[in-house]
């Protein structure tokens, strides 16, 4: 009876699952009976979901103190319950001493390393778990959310092979939630094509499935598909959530649609009673502002009942940057950013900076230098990874660190003369602060990291093979230009998922309308 009680609340809702945890309490302070194989799941998994990290340890105090450690059933919740809460050493721990493992053990695992973010180390487990056993559904969904984690096209490539492969002993013929991964996945390797495939071939669809695309072509710069795509889900009888209205309000973004942004971000609300995160205000915000209405972002932010964030504030001020707004405005916003993030934020400095130096205040541009070299504050390096033959490669700006270095800046070179004679100028508007002159900018430049990665896919890419780069911050204007260049004088298409979003460059043309 007590263990009836405890598994109804530990699948019932948050409250209930409270609840689990006092029953259990309840039935040891009691003494009438004891916890036995079937408790301790039960109430490990309320544990997991409520992040009760000081209740879980207790029960795995009490459970031991029980004879219960060699218990596979066990062992498995408190593996999910360990890394449920961050805790990775015990979950670890706790599967290194279990005597024999199920296949629900391996997925404990490698599911808690993904979660926590530990996606090569998920997928050397997995390799580990195929001597012993055959993947299941729940692990390949583990295995394709790694994948996307490390932006592993080849890899991803690979497990959705292998799913279709496997499809009967895997049991993934009416899996909506595995495909909708795969949707996720190819969108975030950079090919919207084999997304749109694996979309259109899914015999079912759910919410999931839907957000995944159009989350997809919101990223990818492709506005007037995702707007498509949300009619087709409204009109199959789906209704959009939370996530759904961020897919949207991120395709009005990257594509500049003002108004269609507005006239969404007010149907999410009376339409669909739905009310704004902080992402859907970080959405209209960066729209708003990058268009140049400076004035209603800020309403905007005046109005939310949620505090803003980092992204938030960085988004009015890079506006402010490209606008040309006035200097108090600039400073303010500056100044919320900071606080925002602990005054650890290199990239207010810079934008700052740049805002100084459009207004010609030279000696403020170089107090600003001197305060970020007081304070510690090192700009973050741009770096960039491509990943060849299915090995990924990973530079920093000016890196010489690479085995080809010698041929990748010969490339580096090579390119530049060509693309000298067809008349390219470097744009230094946005070299880094630290540079001194036209000449050093133009060198700065010519050493950004996605730049070496572009060398590197040529040197070793394949011919009709898109060269597709990583980048952890957002293109510059001067690389974008680059990279329109390259795409129509050595005729390959490259794509770079900066920080914002892809780029798809083909024919001397991006896909942002030069927009971003």
């Amino acid at each position: 009876m007590w263990n009836t009680l405890i598994r109804g609340c530990s699948y019932s809702h948050d409250l209930q699952k409270q609840r689990a945890i006092e029953i259990y309490m309840k039935m040891l302070i009691q003494g009438l009976s004891m916890p036995d194989s079937h408790t301790f799941p039960f109430v490990l998994k309320a544990c997991a979901y409520l992040f009760a990290k000081s209740e879980g340890q207790q029960v795995h105090g009490q459970l031991l103190k029980h004879g219960f450690d060699s218990d596979v059933y066990i062992n498995n919740s408190l593996i999910h319950f360990y890394a449920s809460c961050g805790n990775l050493e015990h979950a670890e721990k706790v599967f290194d001493k279990m005597p024999e493992r199920s296949v629900v053990s391996w997925n404990a695992m490698v599911e808690g390393l993904v979660q926590l973010g530990e996606f090569d180390s998920a997928l050397s487990l997995f390799r580990k778990m195929q001597d012993s056993f055959e993947p299941d559904g729940y692990m390949m969904l583990s295995v394709i959310n790694a994948c996307a984690g490390l932006r592993s096209l080849s890899l991803g490539m690979w497990a959705h092979a292998y799913i279709s492969r496997n499809r009967e002993n895997i049991r993934v013929n009416n899996d909506v939630l595995l495909y909708s991964s795969l949707v996720d996945m190819y969108c975030k390797c950079g090919s919207l094509q084999m997304a749109k495939q694996v979309f259109h071939s899914m015999n079912n669809h759910d919410v999931n499935s839907w957000n995944s695309i159009i989350l997809g072509f919101a990223s990818h710069g492709q506005g007037e598909a995702a707007l498509r795509y949300f009619d087709l889900m409204i009109n199959e009888g789906f209704n959009p959530n939370s996530i759904t209205f961020v897919g949207v309000l991120s395709a009005c973004n990257h594509r500049g649609f003002v108004d269609e942004g507005l006239k969404y971000f007010d149907r999410m609300k009376k339409d669909y009673g739905i009310e704004p995160v902080l992402e859907h205000y970080g959405c209209m915000v960066d729209l708003l502002a990058r268009a140049g209405n400076i004035e209603k972002a800020i309403e905007i932010v005046l109005e939310m009942h949620i505090k803003p964030d980092v992204v938030i504030w960085r988004s009015l001020l890079d506006a402010c940057c490209k606008n040309h707004a006035d200097l108090d405005l600039s400073e303010e916003v500056t100044k919320q950013l900071l606080e925002s993030d602990g005054g650890d934020c290199s990239g207010a400095y810079v934008l700052l900076s740049r805002v100084y130096a459009s207004a010609r205040r030279f000696n403020d541009v170089g107090l600003i230098r001197k305060l970020m070299n007081d304070n510690g504050v090192i700009k973050e390096p741009g770096c960039s990874v491509i990943e060849v033959d299915g090995i990924s490669h990973q530079f920093f700006a000016g890196d010489t660190t690479h085995p080809e270095t010698r041929l990748l800046y010969r490339v580096l070179r090579e390119i530049e003369e060509r693309l000298q004679k067809e008349g390219y100028e470097p744009d230094c508007s946005q070299a880094s602060l630290v540079d001194d002159g036209d000449r050093g900018k133009a060198e700065s430049l010519r050493l950004h990291s996605e730049r070496l990665a572009i060398a590197m896919g040529l040197l070793n890419g394949k011919p009709g093979i898109p060269i597709r780069i990583f980048k952890n911050l957002r293109v510059c204007n001067d690389c974008h230009n680059v990279s329109k260049m390259i795409s129509k004088v050595y005729n390959v298409e490259i794509v770079v998922r900066d920080r914002a979003r892809f780029h798809h460059f083909k024919d001397g043309s991006c896909s942002c309308l030069d927009y971003w």
